[in-house]
């Protein structure tokens, strides 16, 4: 399911070029702060075992694979992947004395990994910016082992109409924000559409069956302005 944003040429790759080095204080102003306690739900959700390798793709500066790390006390690996290289740079500046953390350039519709290797898999806020999200998944998909589960934390649809009259107007002072904060609005304009047009929940669910994922379901946290997919390899 190819998107029609994100096909624009280096439109992805550009808007994380300008915002690189204010993406984490962008993520803090936007969601509050709330986007921290959203990752730790995700690897709460993952309840990951020792010993255990994670792929985060779309990592960004590496968050959530510092969450996992830190959960199984550091027994396990982690393999942060991100198609831009400045974001990955500023990752590795902040995790430097971190050992069993490796960087990759790529992304998710094309791994450079073998089949059949890691245990979990991660993205977070990644899916809605890839170019094709079945090929996304059919590679989620190959790359992990039998018993490997998939898990993707993604803006979602909410169902209350007063909390989406909220959000909404909240969106459109994004921009503006990010023009004071990074000195562009446009990288967050490309945001706020990319979470508009981006499938609902369900749709997501029929979407992971059908590139072979099984026992699919989500969780929808903070009234549903992000959900967490996820679902197995058997």
């Amino acid at each position: 399911m190819k998107q029609f944003l994100q096909n624009q040429k280096n439109l992805v790759q550009n808007v994380f070029n300008d915002v690189y080095d204010k993406y984490d204080l962008m993520n803090d102003f936007m969601s509050l702060g709330i986007h921290r306690l959203w990752k730790k739900d995700l690897i709460m959700m993952m309840s990951p075992y020792t010993n255990k390798k994670l792929i985060d793709v779309g990592c960004g500066t590496g968050d959530i694979g510092k969450l996992f790390l830190n959960t199984v006390k550091f027994k396990g690996s982690v393999y942060n992947v991100d198609p831009n290289k400045k974001m990955l740079d500023q990752g590795k500046k902040r995790f430097k004395n971190v050992d069993n953390i490796s960087w990759h350039i790529g992304n998710a519709e094309n791994l450079k990994f073998k089949s059949n290797f890691f245990d979990y898999y991660t993205i977070s806020f990644g899916l809605r910016n890839t170019k094709d999200i079945s090929k996304s998944l059919k590679e989620a998909y190959r790359v992990l082992k039998p018993g490997g589960r998939f898990l993707c934390l993604e803006f979602s649809k909410i169902s209350n109409s007063n909390l989406n009259f909220l959000y909404k107007n909240y969106s459109k002072i994004i921009p503006k924000v990010g023009k004071f904060i990074v000195g562009k609005s446009e990288p967050y304009e490309y945001l706020i559409k990319s979470i508009d047009k981006f499938i609902n929940q369900n749709q997501l669910v029929e979407l992971m069956n059908k590139n072979g994922f099984e026992n699919c379901k989500y969780r929808d946290l903070s009234g549903g302005i992000v959900s967490i997919h996820s679902g197995w390899k058997v």
